[in-house]
């Protein structure tokens, strides 16, 4: 059980990335906090697929005061945590000719669960593993952080690029504390956001630039996210983990 003795928050665990994620940390012998917003039986539900020793708290993190929330429930059943996940995300579009308020509300909402929520939770796992022998971040990021996106999601782009350089900043800061951070740069995977796309767009659109043809399983998440709290991997420290078929720079 090469994580056996963690125990690990996973924010936005009840998607498909989420659950994967949760499922591959418990598998390593972590016991996961397991994170929703409106999806109560799916988190009980997971939980109970988990086994013994894990727990569901809700938060709304698109609320400036979720994360606080969140912390404060996840210390309450946890006791003490190891690793903080922040997977949280959403995809919104937004004209760039649509009306000025319309435009600040769906950037600012996208920051806000994207990035601030991340931010403020970052601040309080650092805070938190300070006093209890360090800890691990992993950012869920994107390709689309490196390599910008399309004209109507610019914000959801624009967020996980700030959450790219989060994870850098944490990395040089606080690593001499034994506090890591790494960030996962998935391109497409197979979740209801890309069968959203592909309803709209179709397959290929999606599919194109992708040299291997295909969008990645969450499972593959799942199992690069627990990979990354190994111990041994402190080295990565840092690191932007690509997960894209070889697509970030087309």
């Amino acid at each position: 059980m090469k994580l056996s003795g963690q125990s690990i928050l996973v924010t936005g665990a009840t998607g498909a990335i989420g659950q994967a994620i949760c499922q591959a940390l418990a598998t390593e012998g972590a016991r996961v906090v397991v994170h929703y917003g409106r999806n109560h039986d799916v988190a009980e539900t997971l939980v109970r697929t988990l086994g013994e020793g894990h727990s569901a708290v809700t938060a709304d993190l698109s609320s400036p005061e979720g994360a606080q929330l969140l912390w404060d429930q996840s210390i309450a059943v946890a006791g003490k945590l190891t690793g903080l996940v922040n997977n949280a995300g959403i995809r919104s579009e937004v004209a760039i000719d649509a009306p000025m308020d319309e435009w600040q509300r769906v950037w600012a909402r996208e920051m806000q669960v994207n990035f601030l929520s991340a931010v403020d939770l970052s601040k309080l796992a650092i805070q938190h593993f300070r006093h209890n022998g360090g800890g691990r971040i992993v950012n869920m990021a994107s390709r689309a952080g490196q390599r910008g996106y399309t004209s109507s999601a610019m914000a959801y782009g624009a967020s996980k690029a700030a959450l790219i350089n989060l994870t850098k900043s944490i990395a040089q800061s606080y690593g001499h504390e034994g506090i890591t951070s790494v960030a996962l740069a998935p391109g497409w995977v197979r979740t209801e956001m890309a069968k959203a796309y592909i309803a709209e767009h179709g397959e290929a659109a999606a599919l194109a630039g992708i040299p291997i043809a295909r969008m990645a399983d969450p499972q593959e998440i799942g199992e690069i996210t627990a990979f990354a709290f190994r111990p041994s991997q402190a080295s990565l420290n840092g690191a932007v983990l690509d997960v894209n078929g070889g697509s970030y720079m087309r």
